[in-house]
């Protein structure tokens, strides 16, 4: 898996702070758009040329952390329902 910590920028300067690619104006939601409407990894390449195989990939892998965060391991969730329901 690419480490995206080294690809994914924030910068309130640009795009509003989202998750962009290397400091450039194209965000880790605008490469997700391309990839959910159908586009393979080579049309995006071509239409972007200064992207790179690793940026789509890390903006994948920055997706998927964020998603672990929305969607908690449901151990935890159960347990934690436990300990608020338990009344001392």
């Amino acid at each position: 898996m690419v480490d995206y910590r080294s690809i994914i920028t924030f910068n309130k300067d640009i795009r509003d702070g989202k998750p962009c690619i290397r400091g450039m104006r194209i965000t880790v939601y605008d490469i997700l758009g391309y990839l959910a409407s159908g586009m393979e990894y080579d049309e995006i390449l071509a239409d972007f040329p200064y992207l790179t195989k690793d940026d789509i990939l890390a903006s994948l892998a920055f997706a998927a952390d964020q998603n672990k965060s929305i969607c908690p391991d449901p151990v935890l969730v159960d347990t934690i329902f436990i300990f608020k329901s338990i009344r001392i």
